[in-house]
C-alpha cells in the first residue's frame, strides 16, 4: 500500500524546488488533486504504486539527468489522466500540467518541459541528445526488468485495465505493444538501465509475447 503522506512530501518537495526562491501557492492541493487522480477506480496498474515505483526509479537515475525535479514532475503529471479506453491519455496529462504548473509558481520553460515529458512516454524512445526524456522512459519502463512474480503481476494488473477488451482482441493488441518496445534498439538509455535491466526486461517481453503467440486452448 502506497504511503500519500509520503507521497505528498515528495510532490511538495520536488514542486517547490521547481519552482525556485519566487515560490507560489500552497502545493498542498495539487499534491492531492493528483493524488486522487492516480487512485482512480479504473486503474489497476497505473496507480499510486505505479508513481512511487517511477519516483523511486528516478532517483536512482538521477545523476543522469540534466533538471531532475523537472524528471520527477514530469512522472507525477504522466499518467494523471487516465482512461484504459481512451487513446489520447499522455496528451491529455501533458494538457493538464500546462495549466495547472504555471498556476501553481512552475516557470513557462519548466512547463513546457513538463509537458514534453510526458508527451514523449508515448514511444519511450528519447533521443540520444535528451538526458531528461531517458531518465523518464527508463524509470517508467523500469517494471519490465522485474523478477517473474512481479512481472506476472503487472501483466495481469493490465489485462485487469483492459477487462472490457475480449480476449482475442487483448491478446492481438498486447502483443503489438510487446513487439513495438522490442523493435526499439535500446529499450533503456541511461547507463544504469542498459546494463541493469535491459537484458531481463528483453527476457520478460519475449516470454510474453511467446506466451500471447500460443493457441488459447494450449495450456502456457
Amino acid at each position: 500500500m502506497a504511503d500519500l503522506d509520503a507521497l505528498r512530501a515528495r510532490f511538495v518537495r520536488t514542486l517547490e524546488a521547481a519552482r525556485g526562491p519566487a515560490g507560489g501557492p500552497d502545493p498542498v492541493p495539487y499534491a492531492d488533486d493528483l493524488l486522487g487522480r492516480w487512485q482512480e477506480p479504473q486503474r489497476r496498474y497505473h496507480t499510486v504504486a505505479h508513481l512511487t515505483a517511477v519516483l523511486d526509479h528516478i532517483d536512482v537515475l538521477e545523476k543522469y539527468a540534466h533538471d531532475p525535479d523537472v524528471v520527477r514532475l514530469a512522472a507525477w503529471f504522466h499518467d494523471a489522466v487516465y482512461l484504459p479506453e481512451r487513446s489520447e491519455n499522455e496528451e491529455r496529462s501533458a494538457r493538464l500540467a500546462e495549466r495547472a504548473l504555471p498556476e501553481a509558481g512552475v516557470s513557462a520553460a519548466r512547463t513546457a518541459e513538463v509537458a514534453r515529458l510526458v508527451r514523449l512516454t508515448v514511444g519511450h524512445d528519447p533521443a540520444d541528445d535528451d538526458p531528461d526524456g531517458q531518465v523518464l522512459c527508463d524509470a517508467d519502463l523500469a517494471i519490465l526488468a522485474s523478477p517473474p512474480s512481479t512481472y506476472a503481476a503487472y501483466t495481469a494488473a493490465v489485462r485487469e485495465e483492459y477487462h472490457f477488451v475480449p480476449n482475442d482482441a487483448f491478446r492481438t493488441g498486447r502483443a503489438a505493444v510487446l513487439r513495438q518496445l522490442l523493435d526499439l534498439p535500446r529499450l533503456f538509455r541511461t547507463p544504469h538501465g542498459a546494463s541493469e535491466w535491459e537484458a531481463t526486461a528483453r527476457y520478460n517481453l519475449t516470454a510474453e509475447l511467446e506466451m500471447l503467440s500460443l493457441p488459447p486452448d494450449v495450456p502456457s
